[in-house]
């Protein structure tokens, strides 16, 4: 018997549609069978909980496939499990931060014929050093990076005054420095780990986690954060001291720490399963297999006794990564102490003048064998306060911030692809491996070259503790190669170089209105062009808009008419100055003055005298 061939609609999606398409069905294909449409019949009845059925599962269907995509996903877990799939790590809590003042006292020794701070009684106030409120013991903040007295750089400045005096003789002199910390407390939690199990997991449950401080093992092994479990390499810093690399130490004050690239298999990935739930994830290795006997050396295989298996084809299987150190090792009969973060949210956002206790436990002195009275009394100095409100605290990211933000790491995806990637990334270093102050890129042209690699010149500047731009330390240079290294695409070659510094002085003549007082016109003149001038607003390779500044002079208060702007090229290191000398009249060009060709930024250096004005008569 041969089978009817039957027209079947598969557009219809919701109730009426599918109610309709099952009648139409039926009077095509039932003609004699069943003919009683009537809303009452026992057989509409069958048609419209059929016709349900199809809407519900239609939105369900529906439903699920949104779900997949993170631009149109609702359900908070999916969000969740996007997120992480695309790499970006969802918080569950934003802690608060704030700016620690932190003092003590010193008592004066005298050099010469001055009286200085006795740097011997200086302490030190180690990292995550916990800062309490006085009137919410709850809130609790933690200190970042160590604070050493007796160190004093541009990036770390100590700021010395007199305490106290006898006479015309310092007794005691007070030292202050400044710190960034977070609200957030230290948690502890131990896992015990037996027998040997690829891709383990803990969780830890806990009220607004903020994330992983550390993990050692009971061998005293650290384990590392990374990304995803492949990850094999992670920043990594050490002390710069002529112990550590004689050949970087000179820059010690710029450059407190070297950056350095650490190979690791002892690794973990975090991620939230729930708003209170953090999940770690180790690696698949046995700790006490070689990874030789699994993916063994191209050399040795197929090399063995007769009898033995060839390894030609299981050496290359990918599979077999998942049971080498390719993904990390697994922790096995071993204990694992967890250090985790929890705090922040918008109660921590406290307010100025409140974060004054201090735990002391953490704090030591730098000089042994002391006089013990004025030791006990050194210590007893040590205080802390914010002298501005702590901010940032937050409640965790929401389902649209999830979205946007997993959206935006799917573009990114950790690489430095475009020349404003490599910029961006330069002057985000962290300031404890020296800080990049101005960053220009670009990729020169050469001709007749045939080269897989890509040569991207970078041009850095530094500042220093007068904040005036100089060139980078060779220190400085290598921490940011190492930063980049891990971002940069494969066939991209970075070479980092110094940018220069074309100092300037500015002398204007203006004619004022009557009935001003022409010295206030012309501090108001000076005053603006220091604004114009300031050096967070410009870049290297920026132009000087000669305009820009006779219209910036003449919507001053009182000023009638810009007469003159006259440029100089300041030089002379003696001086202060740059040691580059510029024709800044051969390089104006339809009232523009351009920078050299080799990458260059225009400085005022010292504002308060490079900058002069007067008032000439009508």
């Amino acid at each position: 018997m041969a089978t009817t061939k039957r027209d079947i609609k598969y557009l219809n999606r919701d109730f009426s549609n599918i109610r309709e398409s099952l009648i139409e069905f039926s009077k095509t294909y039932f003609p004699n069978t069943y003919n009683d449409f009537s809303p009452s019949s026992p057989g509409m009845m069958f048609m419209e909980q059929a016709a349900y059925v199809g809407d519900v599962m239609s939105f369900y269907l529906d439903n699920q496939l949104q779900e997949t995509f993170t631009q149109f996903a609702r359900q908070t877990n999916n969000l969740y499990e996007l997120a992480y799939m695309f790499g970006y790590k969802p918080k569950t809590t934003g802690a608060a931060q704030a700016t620690i003042d932190i003092f003590q006292q010193v008592p004066s020794i005298l050099v010469g014929n001055d009286y200085v701070p006795d740097y011997s009684f200086a302490l030190t106030v180690e990292a995550n050093t916990s800062i309490t409120s006085q009137f919410d013991l709850e809130s609790s903040f933690l200190i970042e990076d160590k604070c050493d007295f007796s160190v004093s750089s541009s990036q770390d400045p100590t700021e010395v005054s007199i305490y106290q005096i006898s006479g015309e003789i310092p007794q005691y002199f007070l030292l202050k420095k400044s710190r960034n910390a977070i609200s957030a407390t230290i948690f502890q939690k131990s896992f015990t780990f037996t027998e040997f199990e690829q891709f383990p997991t803990v969780n830890i449950n806990a009220e607004q986690i903020i994330g992983v401080l550390d993990i050692v093992d009971s061998d005293g092994n650290t384990w590392y954060e990374v990304d995803y479990l492949g990850q094999e390499m992670v920043y990594d810093s050490i002390k710069n001291t002529n112990v550590n690399d004689p050949n970087y130490s000179v820059d010690e004050g710029d450059t407190p720490f070297l950056l350095q690239l650490k190979k690791i298999q002892r690794r973990f990935d975090t991620r939230f399963t729930a708003e209170d739930n953090l999940q770690l994830q180790f690696g698949a290795g046995n700790p006490n297999d070689t990874d030789e006997l699994i993916t063994p050396n191209p050399n040795n295989v197929g090399i063995g006794l007769p009898f033995e298996q060839d390894k030609l084809t299981t050496a290359y299987s990918p599979t077999n990564f998942l049971f080498t150190g390719t993904y990390g090792i697994a922790p096995s009969q071993t204990t694992l102490t967890v250090r985790y973060l929890a705090g922040g949210g918008v109660a921590s956002n406290i307010a100025a003048g409140v974060l004054t206790g201090i735990n002391n436990t953490t704090t030591t002195f730098n000089t042994p064998s002391l006089t013990p009275a004025t030791a006990n009394y050194v210590f007893g100095t040590l205080a802390v306060t914010n002298p501005t409100a702590a901010d940032g605290g937050q409640a965790g990211d929401t389902d649209e911030e999830i979205r946007q933000n997993t959206l935006m790491q799917i573009a990114a995806q950790q690489r430095s692809v475009t020349l404003d990637d490599y910029m961006v990334r330069a002057l985000s270093m962290p300031p404890r491996y020296g800080t990049i102050a101005k960053a220009y890129i670009e990729k020169p042209t050469l001709e007749n070259q045939v080269s897989t690699i890509s040569t991207l010149c970078l041009y850095v500047l530094s500042q220093n503790s007068q904040s005036s731009f100089q060139q980078a330390t060779n220190a400085l240079k290598k921490n940011l190669r190492t930063y980049l290294s891990q971002n940069r695409m494969i066939g991209d070659s970075i070479e980092i170089k110094d940018a220069y510094v074309i100092n300037i002085g500015i002398d204007f003549e203006i004619i004022v209105l009557p009935n001003f007082i022409n010295s206030q016109v012309v501090l108001s003149c000076i005053n603006s062009l220091k604004e114009y001038f300031n050096r967070d607003n410009w870049q290297i390779n920026q132009p000087i808009i000669t305009r820009d500044l006779f219209i910036r002079l003449d919507s001053i208060e009182g000023v009638q008419t810009v007469k003159t702007i006259l440029y100089s090229n300041k030089t002379g290191a003696a001086k202060g100055y740059s040691q580059y000398s510029y024709d800044i009249e051969g390089a104006t060009l339809n009232n523009v003055i351009y920078p050299s060709l080799d990458p260059s930024i225009f400085e005022v250096r010292f504002p308060n005298t490079d900058i002069k004005g007067r008032v000439v008569p009508v």
